[in-house]
């Protein structure tokens, strides 16, 4: 089913009209879809239909006109099937369409095209673009719809778009120096609305450039009398200017020489700006078959989001390279890569980022706008209509990753992310859980060979186990190996044993390790920094009763700070027969938060008595 609603109303279905006749039928069906795929309040609805008069069965009558539209137009689905269904919520009703139902949808799309074509700087096909915007307009909005208060809102608002439009794409052919083609229209624009200063200056500026400076003066005359007329203004200053630029022939008003001359589309190499992968990849085999099966399903309504989310070390960068590796090849138009935060372990702001991206796909640096909202606005015009893959890689929240997300359905992101994330947006979560030992045992096979390994077993169980499963820390206890081959596994084990007794700091024996984890503890709140300090360092689980007598505050306050810190990925969560929880840190939380507190002057008996009394 595809509705137009840009000039008389219709419904089409399979080549044949279905429209109801009903006035207030239409109107229902008008105002649903003009929102559709949001819920119009029955509020809205009873406004709409009786304006400030409703009648006592107003509610009843409504779904009576919602009951013969489902009927008449087959929309008692659940739209989970991709065809356009009408369905109810607590306060109103929901009208699911597909995208591309709605010519007021694609009219909206073609505009936010054009637009950033023009801030480009390319004139030919923003003209071309928003020409087609202003060729779906089959006459006023709704023209046969008898509105009322809540449509007639809807239908000012899309002819004052439509007025934006058609001078920004007369302003496109006047830079392309088609003037002589713009008089008719612009003439008979002019007719229908002399009070509009913006194209009475158009149709001035066209006149001049073809050599008609007295018609120019004559339609500021004109345009001059209707103001008084009709408004008692006088013309603007904008409009007065050009006047007087007019009658002094003023060089300002001739077509720059540079855009004189056709513009030919922007051709933009693709950018490929995917970090090399890792040379070895273990494991993460059922993973990436998710990931890979979402990112490649091309039968699909919006761009996918894939999200790969671990603890500090667990490999979630190695994961959305060799993801994104795997996919290159389906998204041609290029491959985009960011990191979202910094060695110092503060967020990137996303017009930083967006600015990046618009300079890789060849937007001069003079034309990238000042706003992170007009930034992602001319990114996703440019993503629109092109396959292209995003990586964020460290993002920190949805509402950092949110302006950097391509439109295009041919599009897909990859996130890496430091802490738990939930979103509509998002099409699949990758949890990364730490190796187990068979995972872990391939990891140091693959570094250090069969039978360095073979030989010493039970000390490569050890190493696996002292590095928690955490593929960052076993690739460093590997290189320290590969360093010495000399060593066998059980020497790297004794010497970990012995430096995690002695308060060995973890920055000089895993600086990675540290770095990662230093950089998710940057992040938090600081209430969350300050129980990760007291608490990590204990060894052992802990409740959220154990936590508020530390804090000395109620328990629900407690357990949601220790959520946080299960948010950002530094504890988890251990749940026992009786549905009761606590949380523990693994082993480099433990070590960076007791280096973090003795370093900033903490010490554990800041805690443990509180501990004790727990």
């Amino acid at each position: 089913m595809r509705i137009r609603l840009l000039g008389p109303f219709e419904v089409l279905r399979s080549g044949s009209a279905t429209t109801p006749t009903a006035p207030k039928l239409r109107r229902v069906l008008a105002l649903l879809a003009i929102n559709a795929n949001k819920v119009v309040r029955i509020d809205q609805l009873i406004d709409e239909l009786w304006d400030d008069r409703p009648p006592i069965s107003a509610t009843t009558t409504l779904q009576t006109y919602v009951y013969q539209l489902r009927k008449l137009h087959d929309l008692a689905g659940n739209g989970t099937d991709g065809l356009p269904a009408l369905g109810t919520s607590p306060n109103g009703y929901v009208l699911r369409m597909p995208e591309g139902s709605l010519d007021v949808d694609e009219f909206v799309r073609l505009a936010e095209r054009g637009r950033a074509e023009l801030d480009l700087g390319d004139l030919t096909l923003a003209s071309a673009t928003l020409r087609e915007a202003l060729d779906l307009w089959r006459g006023p909005a709704l023209a046969d719809v008898t509105v009322g208060p809540v449509l007639g809102a809807s239908v000012v608002w899309f002819e004052e778009l439509r007025k934006s439009v058609m001078e920004q794409r007369i302003d496109a052919d006047l830079r392309l120096g088609r003037h002589h083609e713009l008089i008719g229209e612009l003439t008979g624009i002019v007719a229908e609305q002399p009070t509009h200063e913006g194209f009475q200056g158009k149709l001035m500026l066209a006149l001049y450039r073809c050599g008609r400076r007295s018609e120019a003066l004559r339609v500021y005359q004109k345009a001059r009398d209707a103001l008084a007329d009709e408004l008692g203004l006088e013309p603007s200053p904008d409009l007065q200017r050009l006047q007087q630029c007019v009658l002094a022939a003023d060089t300002a008003l001739d077509l720059p020489a540079q855009e004189a001359v056709q513009v030919s589309p922007t051709v933009v190499a693709s950018p490929s700006q995917l970090p090399p992968e890792a040379p070895r990849f273990i494991g993460r085999t059922k993973e990436l078959a998710v990931a890979t099966e979402v990112l490649t399903d091309f039968d699909r309504l919006a761009p996918p989001v894939v999200v790969a989310a671990g603890a500090p070390g667990s490999g979630k960068s190695t994961f959305c390279m060799r993801v994104a590796h795997q996919i290159r090849s389906s998204y041609p138009d290029g491959q985009l890569y960011a990191e979202l935060t910094t060695p110092h372990g503060t967020p990137v702001e996303p017009a930083v980022v967006l600015a990046g991206f618009l300079r890789a796909v060849g937007v001069p640096g003079n034309r990238i706008p000042d706003t992170v909202v007009e930034q992602a606005r001319v990114f996703r015009s440019w993503t629109a209509d092109r396959k292209v893959l995003v990586v964020l890689d460290d993002a920190v929240s949805m509402g950092q990753i949110a302006p950097l997300l391509p439109t295009g359905v041919g599009c897909a992101t990859v996130i890496g992310s430091r802490r738990k994330l939930a979103d509509p947006k998002i099409a699949a979560t990758i949890a990364l859980e730490p190796f187990q030992g068979a995972e872990g045992l391939r990891l140091l096979t693959d570094s250090l060979g069969d039978y360095r390994v073979t030989s010493d077993q039970q000390a490569v169980d050890e190493l696996v186990e002292l590095c928690d499963g955490l593929p960052l820390a076993l690739n460093t206890a590997a290189s320290q190996l590969e360093l010495r081959p000399h060593w066998p596994i059980s020497r790297q084990v004794s010497r970990m044993r012995s430096q995690a007794h002695s308060g060995g700091r973890l920055e000089e024996c895993d600086p990675d390790m540290y770095a990662s984890v230093w950089r998710t503890y940057q992040l938090m709140p600081e209430t969350a920094q300050t129980v990760f300090r007291m608490v990590a360092p204990l060894g052992r689980p802990v409740s959220g009763r154990h936590v508020s007598h530390m804090l000395g505050t109620d328990e629900c306050s407690a357990e949601s700070v220790l959520e946080d810190l299960v948010q950002f990925q530094l504890a988890e969560v251990d749940i026992n027969s009786d549905h009761d929880f606590s949380y523990r840190f693994r082993r480099p939380m433990r070590e960076v938060a007791r280096s973090i507190s003795n370093s900033a002057g903490f010490t554990e008996q800041l805690c443990e008595p509180a501990a004790r009394t727990a």
